[in-house]
């Protein structure tokens, strides 16, 4: 990789770096097309799609008894490590639950409570490849929340990976169907013979899966749009410069479309950043996908002229995935607003957050942190204010809401309080 300063950077090259999206406009049509036939055809669409897409002819979508077989004949190894991961975000997403709350404001007795939605769809990428931690990540939230249904879609395969079918069982789903891409998201969001409509969908994706999301939301609610991943390191002088290289690499290995960035405010270890990385890479099995996530307008080496500096441009990239190697992490982590997940320290990889911390991996790309933060306990609930008002409570803010209602010149509203008052 070339290092890059940053006050050289142009226009065109900030753009590149810091208005990523998700990708999904060229295929805004066709998705368009495969939504629509589902929501018309159900069923009879989804196994069409299937067998073009995916090249699968499905017996049952409803595949929820093949999860639990998984999870009892799954490797012992494998299933000790999906339930060590689970209980770890179990445990995590657990302090995230709202307790309500009610109490009195001067004859203003007021309130907020809150409950969960009725049924959540996950979507889980694998068919044939096992993501297990995906599945953890997206129903454990939602049934930690307490929503009554969890359904799952993951795509078909000749044989669907049993590792992921044995997580999605272990983290609680209470129905999995077996159908992927566009065509899972639409199925979820209108319902079909087999799969139930739900209130809200969830999970990651390529980026039909994202631009499906976004044609069904408005129909049902979604967490967010999220495209390739991301990671971006800010490295002083002090940093371990192949572990920061490790870092990149471990993103870069997911999506030749990857954003993979280093900042650092000292120039030779920019120069050992690079070196590092071309090092490794021959050691990495997914060489072409590496080099081709190395190699986008987003990715780099970027050289800052202070420490003020590097923070500002990982504060305005808003990471989906920061990593903080440098001497005095807390200071640097006060002045970041914006990133999906922090990594704190030079015993903390990206892959810690993937897959057993307990913090969530579903994270906000694009630069959405700087809005939105990573899947989480508050995506499954609803809140509703509560409030009941005695006489002094009232009297009390009365001339104040018929002033603003006769301001509004909303009569009725004014009349309602005025009559209660005259009493």
């Amino acid at each position: 990789m070339d290092v890059e300063t940053v006050s050289d950077l142009g226009p065109a090259e900030r753009s590149a770096i810091f208005d990523r999206d998700a990708g999904v406009d060229a295929i805004r049509e066709d998705v368009r097309t495969i939504v629509d036939r589902v929501r018309e055809e159900g069923d009879v669409a989804l196994r069409e799609f299937t067998a073009e897409f995916d090249d699968v002819d499905v017996g049952a979508i409803e595949i929820t008894d093949d999860a639990e077989q998984a999870a009892a004949t799954v490797d012992a190894e494998i299933h000790e490590a999906i339930d060590a991961a689970a209980r770890n975000v179990r445990e995590f997403h657990e302090r995230q639950v709202r307790e309500d709350w009610r109490e009195d404001f001067d004859g203003r007795e007021l309130g907020r409570r809150f409950r969960p939605l009725e049924r959540v769809g996950v979507y889980v990428p694998g068919g044939a490849a096992a993501y297990p931690s995906s599945a953890l990540m997206g129903v454990i939230p939602a049934v930690v929340a307490g929503v009554d249904q969890v359904v799952v879609a993951t795509p078909p395969a000749e044989e669907i990976n049993p590792v992921t079918l044995a997580a999605i069982h272990i983290a609680g789903a209470d129905e999995v169907y077996q159908v992927g891409g566009a065509q899972a998201i639409a199925a979820m969001a209108h319902g079909t013979e087999t799969i139930p409509a739900v209130q809200k969908i969830v999970g990651p994706g390529n980026r039909w899966v994202t631009a499906a999301k976004a044609a069904v939301q408005g129909d049902v609610s979604i967490d967010f749009l999220a495209g390739p991943s991301e990671v971006l390191v800010v490295a002083d002088d002090t940093a371990d410069p192949g572990f920061v290289a490790s870092e990149l690499l471990v993103q870069a290995e997911h999506d030749e479309h990857a954003a993979v960035v280093a900042v650092t405010d000292d120039e030779t270890m920019a120069t050992a950043i690079a070196d590092e990385v071309d090092a490794q890479l021959p050691e990495r099995d997914r060489q072409e996908t590496i080099e081709a996530a190395l190699e986008n307008d987003a990715s780099g080496i970027f050289l800052a002229r202070s420490m003020s500096e590097a923070i500002l441009f990982a504060d305005e990239f808003a990471a989906e995935h920061l990593s903080i190697q440098v001497a005095d992490p807390e200071t640097v982590l006060d002045r970041i607003d914006s990133a999906g997940s922090i990594f704190v320290g030079p015993h903390t990889p990206v892959a810690a957050g993937d897959y057993a911390s307990g913090t969530n991996h579903v994270l906000p790309t694009n630069g959405l942190a700087k809005r939105h933060g990573g899947l989480s306990v508050d995506d499954f609930v609803r809140s509703t204010t509560i409030q009941r008002l005695d006489r002094e409570g009232l009297e009390s803010i009365g001339e104040t809401i018929v002033t603003l209602a006769d301001a509004e010149g909303l009569e009725a509203h004014a009349e309602s309080v005025r009559r209660l008052l005259d009493e």
